[in-house]
């Protein structure tokens, strides 16, 4: 059964309620067998692409769907093994619910296989459409999300609509329901390419560099294609490109955040990806960036770069015969404050394993501390200091709404030290920074002394450590993103959002072939105390093992028997009709 375009929002609602009462009633039954009834209840909505192509999402609503509405987990994935679809898994997120922890929904994606699929946006609120990203085929989904645990296919941004970018990661979505997203690698084709607002920036192809920011439609259709290089060389020594660009530049961004009430956007840049990620290929130092970039966004179709900042390696470094593993390499990750009287700005770094801060990202020149060192986190549960945060692949990072506490998932040294896997492995740790945001510009914190590295900053302001939680991957990656539970139930099991989260899911997956990029394919909930400490949510478990987690690694699925699959984006969400 197929659900094409209708023109009237509300039409598009009332069509698809009716759809899902008909489908969950009925079960799109022939005959009414047993069989028949445990059967997934199956409906197709579709688009045109402007490269003419119909693509289209296929729903498998299992019986964990029934009931009225719940808080979901969505689970971006794909297979292990082609052919097979790429699909997004709705899971029952609903503690105490019958269902918990069970697949309500696969939303496989056609006609293409192979898309890698990637991140969505960090967060999500009422009324957000869904942006997932195939990183792999250079196509961004949106997805209406009213009808949870049903998802309908409603825009698709093609490699022809992003001709300057590649590669895409992060999306950050606005309050009109648009999206930044990152792109992280360069244009489709090497050589100069005209962007939106008609500057022009000279790239060396796919996958290379310079990346840039995409202002995507509700729709999927590109409103701006936005430089994220400058116009002139940045620092040549470190900011490489193979082959070597007219002007030298660092601009890889992966991270993204958006203060809106600042006018303000912030990127962080990752790396040349096509060198940095091909398997076998030697690291190269110069490839590793170091850089964030602040954009004013007041126009929002037209963002200007105000500033390139860099961050710096600290002590643990002068220790490290490889630069490739000091601090401030790969600067995958930034998260924003939240609040009116906070300016600050948080950046993880991917092969360093640290985290730096600047007390305020409106500054002309932004100027960046390290904070802390994951090295102080392992040794919570590794005492003797045997690992540290060189190599690490520290990765998701977020700043909770009340701004009291930054998340951060690390995967394990799986390339640099060649210790076993099951010693160096993932975690993911919460630091309390409250006192930390309440010296404001007057900040003093930071990690400038070798102990400090091991054992936390010494300064009164420095983040402390709430809580760490290992994550046991002994495969070649490991806990790689997260989400953050921001819906809290009420009366009447009405939802409403919270700045006091109390749950954080993880998934254990990174890219494929990827040198140390995949992962024991589990998707784990983690509940935090009052004072932040995260714990593992056993009930949350599978619906097969019985075991903590739920596992992608499994014969079958609602939309068939396609064997295991590699989960990377996570996000919670909640029915539009239990949210207020």
């Amino acid at each position: 059964m197929r659900l094409h375009r209708l023109r009237q929002p509300g039409s598009v609602r009332r069509a698809l309620l009716a759809l899902l009462a008909l489908t969950m009633t009925a079960g799109l039954l022939a005959g009414g067998s047993s069989a028949a009834a445990d059967a997934p209840r199956q409906w197709t909505s579709a688009f045109h692409g402007t490269d003419g192509v119909e693509y289209t999402a296929t729903n498998h609503l299992t019986k964990a769907a029934d009931g009225p509405g719940r808080k979901w987990l969505l689970v971006w994935a794909g297979p292990a093994k082609q052919p097979a679809p790429d699909f997004l898994a709705v899971i029952d997120a609903t503690p105490g619910s019958p269902t918990y922890g069970k697949i309500a929904n696969t939303v496989t994606m056609g006609p293409g296989t192979g898309n890698e699929p990637h991140h969505l946006q960090y967060v999500w609120h009422k009324g957000d459409r869904i942006y997932a990203g195939g990183i792999l085929s250079d196509t961004t989904f949106v997805f209406d999300s009213r009808a949870l645990p049903a998802l309908r296919l409603v825009g698709v941004n093609t490699p022809t609509q992003t001709p300057c970018g590649t590669l895409p990661d992060a999306y950050q979505v606005l309050g009109d329901g648009t999206a930044y997203g990152t792109y992280m690698g360069g244009p489709n084709v090497s050589g100069p390419c005209t962007y939106t607002n008609g500057q022009v920036r000279v790239g060396n192809g796919a996958a290379g560099s310079p990346g840039e920011i995409v202002h995507i439609g509700k729709d999927g259709r590109t409103l701006a294609e936005i430089p994220a290089a400058t116009e002139n060389s940045e620092d040549a020594r470190q900011c490489g490109d193979v082959p070597a660009l007219p002007a030298a530049s660092c601009a890889n961004p992966h991270g993204i955040a958006v203060r809106e009430d600042l006018d303000i956007m912030v990127s962080s840049d990752f790396a040349e990806a096509r060198n940095f990620m091909t398997p076998n290929s030697p690291l190269k130092e110069n490839l590793a960036r170091q850089t964030v970039r602040v954009f004013d966004i007041k126009d929002r179709n037209n963002p200007k770069l105000i500033s390139v900042s860099k961050v710096h390696d600290g002590p643990r470094g002068a220790l490290e015969k490889r630069a490739f593993f000091r601090e401030s390499r790969v600067v995958m990750e930034v998260a924003t404050t939240n609040r009116r009287g906070h300016r600050g700005a948080f950046v993880s770094s991917m092969a360093g394993g640290a985290v730096f801060y600047t007390p305020d990202i409106t500054a002309k020149k932004p100027t960046w501390r390290e904070v802390f060192d994951d090295s102080t986190a392992y040794r919570t549960f590794h005492p003797g200091g045997s690992v540290n945060g060189g190599g690490d692949n520290s990765s998701w990072l977020a700043v909770s709404p009340d701004d009291r506490y930054l998340f951060h998932t690390v995967m394990g040294q799986s390339v640099p030290y060649g210790k076993p896997l099951d010693v160096t492995t993932g975690m993911l740790y919460v630091l309390d920074i409250h006192k930390l945001l309440a010296r404001g510009k007057s900040s003093r914190c930071s990690i400038d002394q070798l102990n400090e590295a091991y054992a936390g900053g010494t300064e009164r302001d420095c983040p402390e450590l709430a809580g760490v939680v290992p994550i046991r991957d002994v495969t070649s990656g490991g806990p790689h993103w997260g989400s953050m539970d921001i819906f809290r139930r009420g009366r009447g099991g009405v939802y409403h959002e919270t700045d006091r989260i109390s749950r954080i899911a993880v998934a254990n997956y990174f890219v494929a072939g990827s040198f140390g990029g995949d992962g024991d394919h589990r998707v784990c909930m983690f509940n935090l105390d009052g004072r932040g400490r995260p714990t593992l949510d056993r009930r949350f478990r599978d619906e097969n093992t019985g075991e903590p987690c739920v596992a992608f690694n499994r014969a079958s699925w609602p939309h068939g028997d396609y064997g295991n699959a590699q989960p990377h984006g996570v996000l919670f969400a909640v029915s539009d009709r239990a949210l207020r």
